[in-house]
Formats: structure tokens, C-alpha cells, sequence
């Protein structure tokens, strides 16, 4: 094992050992808390017991740790990231021990407060431990060195991408290194250059400054690249990543305007390769949208009532609204959604859904904001057109211009559309060529590492996005 791997380890493994003190203990506290504000004598058969119980979570808690990425070395997520890990993997952990409690421990009287106080303060607590230790830089844990060899207008994506602090929260980027054929005009202007030949002593330079990364972001690989140095220190266990590859995992998303073919060959693919996923899909979408239209049929009943009424005095009104769109294999099919507005709004052919739409009714505005207006699409999730995750389906006149334009484009089309999706979560309201563009650089990378995990992100930030109006 090389020296940059075993750091990584040591450093994963000295995280959790923290961490499995740290949950112990607020099992601890969360016994005392109880008995003090509850008046409960917690633990009724005997301490061995409750032990058992604080060690039986303790465990499961790092173990749905460990199952969502939270101890990987090369983990690379923002802080918020790192909360929602923490959030799915507390909350399966309390789910477990539940049934197990109410199957094996049936013979332990423990407080009923007792259980939700311990995981509510684990949360808060892991939250606050790994803020301070992201932060403060800690064991190094989250955080890397690296470099990248190009200062041209391919490595600018870099500078125009992560300019913020937020966006490097993962890693320390020491610098740009030009190399011939770089197009200086377009490329790096206020970041720092490194003047370093990429010769033989390249490898000191790497070994001096501990870089874990190398990468790769020239404009020009011919003849430019030092194809043996960077095989070297790749055995050396220094990481060389392509830019397309670093780009893709810091920031969510697919550079589609450089992605070249050779690229698409070696990578991953754009099919799906989780095969459970794929046979369960069905039944998970129809059990999620009961369990959804259970919850907010009294909002629907009450949307449709307000529409009519909105409308009462207009002949032919309609509360909902069908429009075809483009699905799985370019297949179409009709969405179903509530009408947001005028009847007249489309008098004049197909248009472009704008953010602040004057074609866009007062209850309109409003369930368009909570994303009240999708709720019906439930129907198409029971027909099998749509799932609950996916990019958004577009209409087919749209999409014939952007096939032409963009390209890549049609490969959204390799998963069912969704009701939310990726490139909603982290794009504003799309209303150009432009903003497809920028949309489906998120869709690709969600149709590229389309998985369960993914799916519980991609619903707990959507969640959050309805609840307080933040609907894009």
C-alpha cells in the first residue's frame, strides 16, 4: 500500500474510533437528560443491559456510516453533504435498532424518550464534531493536495467553477503548472502559477509539497504530457485525474463542452449498472407515491377547489393541465399537472417557462412555488411513464432544437423522468439554450451515478426545497 493510502486509512480509522467514543458518550448523556427533564429511572433490568443497547447503536451507527461514504478517504462533499450522511445514516440506525429492540429486548424497560433524545443528540453532536474538524483541519481528514498540470482555457473551468471557499472545502489547491500549448489568453488570471517543469524533478517537487492529486488539464496532451513521470508517481500512490473526473466529482456535474470521445468510452457509461435498482423500480415509485398521495390529497382537493373557483366565470376552464413530453427512449407521453395558468397562455405557440411569468395565474404563483402543481404527476409514476427521481421531461419541440445544439443532450433520455431531479436541486429556473445546457451537465451526472443513495439525497434536499418555498 502506498504512503498516501496508508494516511488516508490511518486517518479514516482514527475518525471512527473518535467518533465511536463520541456516540458512547452522548448515549451517556442522553440517559441523563431523560431521567432529569423525564423523571424516568431508565434502565430497569441492569446496566449490562443498557450497555447493550448504547453499544448496539453505537455500532449500527457506524456501520451506516461506513454504507453512506462517511469514512471514505477520498470523500469529496460539501458540509451540507456531510449532514444529510449523517442525518440517513443516524436515522437507519434508529429504525434497526427499533425493531430489534421491540424482537430480542422485549425483556428491557427503557424510558420511551429515551431512544429518540439519544439520536437527535448523535446528529447534533457528529454534525458539530465533523464541522470542527473540517474546519480546523483536524487529521486532514476531507482535505487533499493537489495541483494541476495546464493553466490554459480547459483549466480555467476551474477558476470559473470553484471560485468560492465553499467549493474547496474537499481539497488545497496549491497551484497551476503551464505547459506548452496552453492557451494563455483564455486561460488562469488570478490564480496562482506554478513554474515547474514537469521533468525528472517533478517527483521531488510531488514528494516535497506531499501532493495527493495531480490533475490533468492542458489544452494540448500531444507530445506535452509526461506520460512516464506521471505513470511513476501514479505507483507512488499520488493520484492523476483527468479534468473531466475531478470536475465530476467536486462539483456534481459533467463538463458536457469538454467531454471528448475517448473520455465517454473509458468512462463509466451512461447506463445504469445497479441491477436491484432497476428491478425494484417500479414497486418503489408506486409504494412512494401511495405513501405521497396519502399525505397530500387534501392539498390537491383544496388546490383544485381554489383553481375553479379562479376560473368559474370562463367557459371551457380546466383545473388540469396535459402536455406531452419526451420520456425513457425518447418516448412520449402526457404529463398531468395543475394548471398554473391563463388559458390563452400558449395562444401564440410553444414558449419558454420563465421564473417571474407573466402567463402565470395568482394560485399559479403560488403552488408553482411549493411544487403543489406537480403533485398530480403521481398518476404518471402509478403508469410507469415517470419516476419519483429523474431529470425533468422536457417537450418534444424543445428537445429537437436541443439535440441539434447541445451536444450529448439525448442521453438524459437513457432513465425515466422524474418529479425531482439533480439539476433542480442545483440550478436555478432553466428558460434557454443556455440553461439546458447547464442543466444537463447535472442531469448526466445523475443519469451516470444514478443510485439508491443518490435517490435518498436527491429527496431529503427536495424535502427541504418544498417545505420553505425555495422551488427552482
Amino acid at each position: 500500500m502506498s504512503l498516501n493510502k496508508r494516511k488516508g486509512v490511518r486517518r479514516s480509522n482514527i475518525m471512527m474510533l473518535l467518533e465511536v467514543v463520541v456516540i458512547g458518550y452522548v448515549g451517556y448523556l442522553a440517559s441523563v437528560l431523560v431521567e432529569y427533564f423525564f423523571g424516568a429511572t431508565l434502565v430497569v433490568v441492569s446496566l449490562i443491559d443498557f450497555a447493550s443497547q448504547v453499544g448496539l447503536f453505537t455500532f449500527l451507527v457506524i456501520i451506516s456510516a461506513l454504507s453512506v461514504g462517511l469514512y471514505e478517504t477520498k470523500l469529496r462533499e460539501t458540509f451540507r453533504g456531510v449532514i444529510r450522511r449523517i442525518f440517513v445514516s443516524v436515522a437507519i440506525s434508529y429504525f434497526v435498532i427499533e425493531i430489534i429492540s421491540n424482537t430480542f429486548f422485549t425483556n428491557i424497560e427503557i424510558s420511551q424518550y429515551y431512544l429518540p433524545t439519544y439520536a437527535g443528540m448523535t446528529i447534533i453532536t457528529l454534525v458539530v464534531f465533523r464541522y470542527f474538524i473540517n474546519r480546523l483541519g483536524i487529521l486532514g481528514l476531507g482535505q487533499s493536495k493537489i495541483i494541476v498540470i495546464g493553466a490554459g482555457e480547459r483549466a480555467s473551468i476551474i477558476e470559473k467553477r470553484m471560485r468560492r471557499e465553499v467549493d474547496r472545502l474537499g481539497f488545497k489547491l496549491m497551484g497551476f503548472i503551464p505547459i506548452p500549448g496552453d492557451n494563455r489568453e483564455e486561460g488562469i488570471q488570478n490564480e496562482k502559477l506554478l513554474h515547474v517543469k514537469v521533468d525528472e524533478n517533478f517527483r521531488n517537487f510531488i514528494a516535497d509539497n506531499e501532493i495527493d492529486e495531480v490533475v490533468i488539464a492542458c489544452d494540448q496532451r500531444r507530445g506535452t504530457l509526461p506520460v512516464e513521470i506521471l505513470f511513476d508517481c501514479r505507483l507512488r500512490g499520488v493520484e492523476v485525474t483527468d479534468l473531466l473526473d475531478f470536475m465530476e466529482r467536486e462539483t456534481g456535474q459533467i463538463v458536457v463542452n469538454l467531454m471528448y470521445p475517448s473520455w465517454v468510452i473509458y468512462s463509466n457509461g451512461f447506463n445504469s449498472q445497479n441491477y436491484l435498482r432497476d428491478a425494484l423500480d417500479y414497486t418503489m415509485n408506486c409504494l412512494m407515491a401511495t405513501l405521497v398521495l396519502l399525505l397530500t390529497w387534501p392539498f390537491m382537493l383544496l388546490t383544485a377547489i381554489i383553481i375553479f373557483f379562479e376560473d368559474v366565470k370562463t367557459k371551457d376552464a380546466s383545473i388540469l393541465y396535459r402536455q406531452e413530453r419526451v420520456g425513457l427512449n425518447g418516448q412520449l407521453f402526457n404529463i398531468i399537472k395543475f394548471r398554473s395558468m391563463r388559458l390563452d397562455a400558449e395562444k401564440d405557440g410553444a414558449k419558454w417557462a420563465t421564473a417571474n411569468d407573466t402567463r402565470v395565474t395568482k394560485i399559479g404563483a403560488f403552488i408553482r412555488k411549493f411544487r403543489i402543481d406537480e403533485l398530480p404527476q403521481i398518476w404518471n409514476i402509478f403508469r410507469g411513464e415517470m419516476s419519483f427521481i429523474g431529470p425533468r421531461p422536457e417537450r418534444p419541440q424543445f428537445v429537437e432544437q436541443l439535440i441539434r445544439e447541445i451536444p450529448y443532450y439525448n442521453q438524459r433520455h437513457n432513465v425515466k423522468p422524474g418529479l425531482a431531479g439533480w439539476a433542480q436541486l442545483n440550478y436555478p429556473y432553466g428558460a434557454s439554450i443556455e440553461d439546458s445546457m447547464e442543466k444537463l451537465k447535472f442531469d448526466l451526472y445523475y443519469v451516470k451515478h444514478q443510485s439508491i443513495m443518490l435517490d435518498i439525497l436527491i429527496l431529503i434536499r427536495t424535502v427541504e426545497v418544498v417545505l420553505f418555498g425555495k422551488g427552482r
